[in-house]
């Protein structure tokens, strides 16, 4: 099964700046468990489509917003980062829940079989930092279903 961490967001925005920091620190942690890749997925959008054309198992790191307190790692499934979104505008702001939303509209190959967010509450912090890395290792690796 295909594996792969894409870390999202703009290192240059303190706001933004998890999955930039995420990315940096699985980059640190080297190597992963066999078969996992992780991919600096910046401010790409849309542009990561083809990346979730390959099936398997896709964990997403970004900044969240209204969905744990500051300082919290929560995790999300593809149904929880789309429901609700409206996503009725697909520019850079739309953000993952509009990438997720057209998938199964235009993907060309296998759909990822799971699709989780690790997202980060709040101001990044080492502590939390490492938190979201090693929970996005442990659900690329074994899933949501195994560690729940």
């Amino acid at each position: 099964m295909k594996r792969c961490i894409i870390c999202i967001g703009n290192r240059f925005v303190p706001a933004d700046a998890a999955g930039p920091a995420v990315f940096d620190r699985l980059q640190e942690m080297q190597p992963l468990p066999a078969g996992i890749e992780i991919i600096d997925g910046g401010m790409a959008g849309l542009n990561l489509l083809p990346l979730l054309e390959r099936g398997g198992r896709v964990v997403f790191v970004d900044a969240v917003r209204g969905f744990a307190g500051p300082g919290e790692v929560v995790m999300l499934e593809r149904r929880e980062i789309v429901s609700g979104a409206g996503c009725d505008h697909f520019d850079h702001n739309a953000g993952l829940a509009s990438v997720l939303t057209v998938l199964p509209r235009v993907c060309d190959g296998d759909l990822p079989e799971e699709i989780v967010l690790v997202g980060l509450e709040g101001e990044c912090t080492p502590q939390t930092i490492e938190r979201a890395a090693n929970l996005s290792i442990a659900v690329a690796a074994h899933g949501v279903k195994d560690l729940r």
